[in-house]
């Protein structure tokens, strides 16, 4: 049971890893040990830590060591590592021994993969809405104004486009008004894609997100938070749609009260 009682966390960017801490806490974990990184990781996190090491992207051996020294045996990762930072990766040896062996670089295979090397040191990588289950988006409205006839077939539509996009793994996320796509999310991330498309849009545009198909929810889950809703609400995005049952509302209450205040419709849809 004593391993049981620690976690740790691999900390990435925003709140998500915050999130994870407090409700682990909640749910009887009594030791937490965050793996941190250089510019990624938020410095106040350490509040939240029985023991945090800080370490470059890339320093695969270096966090291993550390679990493994610390009698981690089950670990979340938690929060994004910005694209820019991924190519700007300074690699240790076991990390350069890992992509080696990669035919294909992407997100899913090189997380997939520090997910094996994690078991070979004893390390269980858990579902990253370990502790958040109750944050997943339900099916229906959310909260916002009720989507119009026309809003739900787009969302719909969205919803098919953005499936494909994330089965060719290029993104995530469409923007899509009146039956157009305006725009597909790609390398710069949700809020840009959204941003793009809006403007084309001018008004009332609406946002669709969803998960890849067969997506590896160790690593890989995705979320939305009150920066998504800032970045709809300035752009003019109407309604965010997200993925029921697949899609975390990080910090979620406070998500909801922000997204009635802007009065940005979230959805949860399934097909």
């Amino acid at each position: 049971m004593e391993n049981q009682s620690k976690l740790g966390i691999i900390a990435g960017n925003g709140v998500y890893p915050f999130l994870v801490a407090r409700a682990a806490r909640q749910s009887g974990v009594s030791a937490v040990y965050i793996a941190a990184f250089e510019n990624e990781t938020r410095r106040e996190l350490a509040d939240q830590a029985d023991s945090i090491e800080w370490m470059r992207v890339g320093q695969l051996g270096r966090l291993l060591n550390y679990f493994a020294e610390s009698g981690v045996h089950r670990a979340i990762m938690a929060g994004q590592i910005a694209p820019k930072n991924l190519f700007d990766l300074r690699p240790d040896f076991r990390v350069l021994i890992l992509l080696s062996k990669l035919q294909r670089r992407n997100a899913e295979t090189l997380f997939g993969a520090v997910g094996d090397e994690l078991a070979k040191v004893g390390v269980q990588l858990l579902p990253a809405t370990t502790f958040l289950e109750g944050s997943l988006a339900s099916e229906g409205l959310i909260c916002g104004p009720k989507p119009k006839k026309r809003s739900l077939e787009d969302i719909a539509y969205g919803f098919e486009i953005a499936k494909e996009l994330s089965r060719l793994d290029v993104g995530q996320t469409v923007v899509v008004r009146n039956g157009t796509v305006l725009a597909a999310e790609a390398f710069e991330g949700t809020n840009e894609a959204i941003r793009r498309g809006a403007a084309l849009a001018k008004k009332g545009a609406i946002a669709v997100k969803v998960s890849k198909p067969n997506q590896d929810i160790r690593f890989d889950v995705p979320v939305i938070g009150c920066e998504t809703v800032e970045v709809a609400s300035v752009a003019g995005i109407a309604v965010l749609a997200i993925e029921a049952g697949k899609t975390l509302l990080l910090d979620k209450d406070t998500v909801i009260a922000l997204a009635r205040e802007k009065q940005v419709t979230i959805y949860g849809y399934k097909a």
